[in-house]
């Protein structure tokens, strides 16, 4: 089923799609790679010094982004639907140090950031090259929705960044 067909009134998704010179399974791999998440699942100028991985519906990922002042902003999702190699949807919420959610206010966030959202990503290869298209799910009032987009945008280019060091 289709997380999106779900959708409540008034939600909107960010919708990226990124080429990347690389088989499916390559690019499907570093989504669920804790090792390799940690080089890239952060927006320009901040790293992922922690990241675990449960790969399974139903199992968490919990990381940890260390912004570029030093202050540190924990995150965690739960896998809601995964088809190898060519779909993973997911939650994504704040969290604590020990993987426990949070609200955004936790972090100093204004209360109108969502608690949760969910992100759809879809892969297809032809000829040894993958689309990566990705879905993220907001409220359209959402006020921040340009940096979260932004956000993204910084984060699949640090993948193709990945791909291009081989």
């Amino acid at each position: 089923m289709d997380a999106r067909a779900e959708r409540a009134p008034g939600v909107a998704d960010i919708v990226l799609t990124r080429r990347y010179e690389a088989p499916r399974t390559t690019v499907f791999e570093a989504w669920t790679d804790p090792e390799q998440l940690k080089r890239w699942w952060a927006p320009k100028d901040c790293t992922t010094p922690y990241c675990t991985v449960d790969f399974r519906r139903g199992g968490k990922f919990h990381y940890c982004m260390r912004m570029s002042d030093g202050k540190d902003i924990w995150g965690m999702g739960i896998y809601r639907e995964i088809v190898v190699p060519e779909r993973i949807v997911f939650t994504d919420s704040f969290a604590d140090e020990d993987g426990n959610p949070v609200p955004p206010t936790h972090y100093g966030i204004g209360d109108d950031h969502p608690g949760e959202t969910t992100v759809t990503v879809t892969f297809t290869e032809h000829d040894g090259v993958t689309t990566v298209t990705l879905h993220h799910a907001l409220h359209r009032a959402f006020k921040d929705r340009d940096a979260m987009r932004q956000g993204w945008v910084d984060m699949l280019d640090r993948l193709a960044d990945e791909f291009a060091r081989g």
